[in-house]
């Protein structure tokens, strides 16, 4: 479960950033998470609902999770396809010679300042 960490991670890099531009408040931070990061969106903002709590700033902010589909390209076909539907087997002609173009990323992609 490092879910939580991931949390702690975020409200300690978004205090840094509320220092360096004079905010006071944040209305909501956009993560973007991965298909294959290993992430659960669920316990990110189960944790979200915990962590908040015990800070400052964030009582009032809202969560918000985009998660990225994971695609995966074909160094022989050169092609993409959806990585969970079909894993590291490319669908068109079948080589194993691939590899994950997105889906493993974790960002905040946004905050909004209030």
């Amino acid at each position: 479960m490092h879910e939580l960490g991931t949390i702690y991670y975020v409200i300690d890099t978004v205090e840094k950033l509320m220092v360096e531009n004079d905010l006071k408040q944040v209305g909501s931070i956009t993560l973007e998470v991965g298909e294959v990061s290993g992430i659960i969106p669920s316990y990110l903002m189960d944790f979200w609902q915990y962590a908040r709590e015990k800070t400052e700033h964030f009582k009032e902010t809202e969560l918000k999770i985009e998660e990225l589909k994971a695609v995966t390209y074909c160094q022989d076909c050169k092609q993409t396809y959806p990585t969970m539907q079909y894993g590291k087997e490319c669908p068109y002609c079948h080589s194993p010679n691939t590899f994950l173009i997105t889906g493993n990323e974790y960002n905040i992609k946004e905050i909004e300042a209030i």
